[in-house]
């Protein structure tokens, strides 16, 4: 063999190398920095209700300031690391989850329910970092690996999973009687162990090319997200995190209404994060073998699956069953819909595009959290699991109406 056939085969080798070691660092710091996410989540409607005296209508609005959190910092962050490069920039998001972990904690020994909000704001802000991850590993992968890099990163949330509720358990009566300020203050130290471990991190800046690929210029904006195919993407995206967001947020206050504790509700989060992650073992390669498609209709099903579970009784089972569906239907429509995201823009545009879209999708998680809220309170459970199924069935015939096209077109699910 010669050397420039050695050169040729052996640099492939190398980005994928290169690719699944930057995907085991942003798992690791996932694991840490994710779990700060179900903390927000499984604790903040049940804060925010103790804190608030009457009317408990907003009870979910910590919850919403945390997706609002993660819809506002998705630009900056894009922008951030496109100043300073990915490493740094995550590790700067890892200062800001710590930094809305400290103001939590404070507004609870302040009793004060809004600093609390901002608190969670701040702690979302960090997470739209934490959002990236799955894109960095997208970008500096070899195409044959992108669906892969995805999932290992999110495999990272099957610990965050396990972290996240159990920091709560351990640490909320850990300044009594301040109820929960332990917690948020556990999140400082989940946030500064993340902040070691992106300090690992070894990106290149550029979205890694195949041989028959060439760097073009980039498009205007419109141009790119005015495609069907990333709008349908952006569609399934965005219809599966913003119903698990809208059915986790509702589930553990539904549960204490039922007589269910506070323990038994954060568990079923814990058993719904570990279901969200717990499928990236084998995800990438279903999307692999099956197309992406697929596997986000498959998703889609699975939500519905869910709301009809839910909608059966409001016994233990029920609500566990349910949020572990809607944990399984989550993964699916939300690697299958990134992975269709990638196909859409070139390297050139990657920092807008990724931003814009995750502007777009947290704007409608922060909105559907907070309706969970109001929902729950006006028309009950039932009223949320009526809710489920109609959206994502309207998805899934989009979806079809997409693979319609790309098949006219000669486009592969692959």
């Amino acid at each position: 063999m010669s050397v420039s056939q050695t050169t040729v085969s052996s640099e492939p080798n190398a980005a994928l190398g290169l690719a699944r070691r930057n995907a085991v660092v942003l798992a690791a710091a996932n694991a840490f920095i994710g779990a700060c996410a179900p903390i927000a989540i499984s604790l903040g409607g049940i804060v925010g209700d103790y804190l608030l005296d009457e009317d408990k209508s907003l009870a979910t609005a910590p919850v919403t300031g945390f997706n609002i959190g993660v819809a506002l910092g998705a630009l900056p962050a894009a922008w951030l690391m496109r100043l300073i490069g990915r490493r740094y920039g995550f590790m700067s998001g890892a200062v800001i989850s710590g930094l809305g972990g400290l103001v939590s904690a404070i507004a609870l020994f302040r009793l004060d329910f809004w600093l609390f909000a901002v608190g969670l704001l701040i702690v979302g802000i960090g997470g739209a970092f934490v959002q990236q991850f799955r894109f960095a590993a997208a970008d500096n992968a070899p195409d044959s690996f992108k669906a892969q890099a995805i999932s290992w990163v999110l495999i990272g949330g099957i610990f965050a999973a396990v972290i996240g509720p159990q920091t709560v358990i351990f640490t909320r009566d850990f300044f009594e009687p301040v109820l929960f300020a332990g917690a948020y203050v556990g999140l400082i130290g989940l946030a500064l162990i993340g902040f070691v471990i992106l300090s690992f991190l070894r990106v290149h800046e550029n979205t890694v090319l195949l041989e028959h690929e060439s760097e073009e210029p980039a498009r205007p904006l419109f141009q790119i997200i005015s495609q069907p195919r990333f709008l349908t993407a952006l569609a399934c995206g965005v219809v599966s995190f913003a119903l698990m967001s809208f059915m986790m947020t509702g589930a553990p206050l539904a549960m204490i209404g039922c007589g269910f504790s506070t323990d038994l509700a954060t568990l079923g989060i814990q058993w719904h994060v570990l279901a969200m992650f717990g499928p990236s073992f084998f995800t990438g390669k279903l999307i692999a073998r099956y197309g992406r498609e697929t596997i986000v209709a498959t998703g889609l099903i699975i939500l519905i699956g869910c709301a009809i579970v839910a909608s059966l009784g409001i016994e233990l089972w029920n609500f566990w069953l349910a949020l572990v569906l809607l944990g399984v239907g989550w993964n699916f429509g939300f690697i299958g819909a990134t992975a269709m995201v990638t196909t859409t823009y070139r390297s050139s545009e990657k920092n807008k595009v990724q931003g814009v879209h995750d502007v777009i999708l947290f704007s409608t998680v922060a909105f559907s959290s907070l309706m969970a809220g109001q929902v729950l309170n006006t028309f009950g459970w039932d009223g949320i699991n009526m809710i489920m199924w109609p959206i994502a069935l309207a998805c899934l015939l989009l979806l079809g109406l997409q693979v319609r096209s790309d098949r006219k077109n000669g486009i592969s699910a692959v």
